[in-house]
């Protein structure tokens, strides 16, 4: 699984698979950066709000394996919505985790998390937030740039007036909440969709219906889950900082086919994430 790629609109490879640090501190990324690099693993997703970049910096610099091998992504801070904010936070970010340049930036959010698919769209702001992407991408401390939880219409406002165009955007997919619309406009648009929380914070675990597949394939649910979104042409970056479930999470030699994909992609919708309820983007807000 380790030396599948995409290619994104610039040409830039992105591994199929990474490794998400959401929720992890500094000294746990920073350990889970190793061991996912001494596995195989080859991309790390960190972000300006999961404040831990210092750690994954640290796991780079730790890891043994030469910096230009590895694809690194960080996220703008949500209430980061002007031209010079978003050029200070991609600075900070560098420092923060001690690198000469960042694979992928993106957006994290179209809203500040507080105002998360409120009416406020942020339309204009984001076109400053983009024009700052671009000029750190024309600059080379960035090699890619794009999105997430970008919408369509949010995407279409930053495809009207930008001079380079989003090369990802990232956004919750898993089996029970596929939006096919959604991802099938940014392929169309060139537009490399990655998904975040493939395996819904474990709460597809449990899901019966979906076991009954994975049982027929020989495999976890977690590796079923994780297989489908590569089927429909996504990166997925499953977070975990154990190094059993790292190793599992790249065992996806096995193809689904076409009649069980269209039952997962028509499992039933998960109603309760959990512990994780109250992120905006599983539909709750923020305390």
């Amino acid at each position: 699984m380790f030396n599948e790629i995409y290619k994104l609109a610039n040409g830039i490879e992105i591994p199929k698979l990474g490794l998400g640090t959401w929720l992890l501190d500094d000294a746990q990324s920073a350990q889970a950066v190793v061991d996912a690099i001494a596995i195989g693993y080859r991309h790390i997703d960190t972000a300006q709000a999961y404040m831990n970049e210092a750690g994954v910096g640290e796991g780079i610099r730790s890891c043994c394996v030469a910096r230009e091998e590895l694809f690194i992504t960080t996220k703008v801070a949500a209430e980061a919505k002007s031209y010079d904010a978003v050029v200070q936070s991609i600075d900070e970010s560098l420092t923060k985790m001690g690198l000469d340049y960042i694979d992928l930036v993106i957006i994290h959010s179209p809203q500040p998390w507080k105002e998360f698919r409120e009416e406020s769209r942020y339309f204009e702001e984001n076109k400053q937030v983009w024009a700052a992407l671009e000029d750190a991408y024309k600059k080379g401390k960035v090699k890619a740039i794009g999105l997430s939880n970008f919408l369509q219409d949010d995407i279409e406002n930053i495809l009207a007036s930008c001079e380079i165009k989003p090369m990802v955007n990232q956004i919750l997919v898993h089996v029970s909440n596929t939006p096919l619309e959604l991802i099938e406009f940014c392929q169309k648009n060139d537009i490399l969709v990655e998904a975040y929380s493939p395996i819904a914070h474990g709460e597809v675990l449990e899901n019966a219906e979906v076991k009954v597949i994975a049982d027929k394939y020989g495999v976890s649910v977690a590796q079923l889950c994780l297989r489908y979104d590569i089927q429909l042409g996504l990166v997925v970056i499953p977070k975990t900082a154990n190094p059993d479930h790292m190793s599992i999470n790249a065992r996806l030699d096995f193809i689904i086919s076409d009649a069980d994909m269209e039952l997962l992609k028509n499992a039933e919708p998960i109603q309760n994430y959990g512990e994780h309820s109250f992120f905006p983007v599983f539909g709750g807000k923020l305390k």
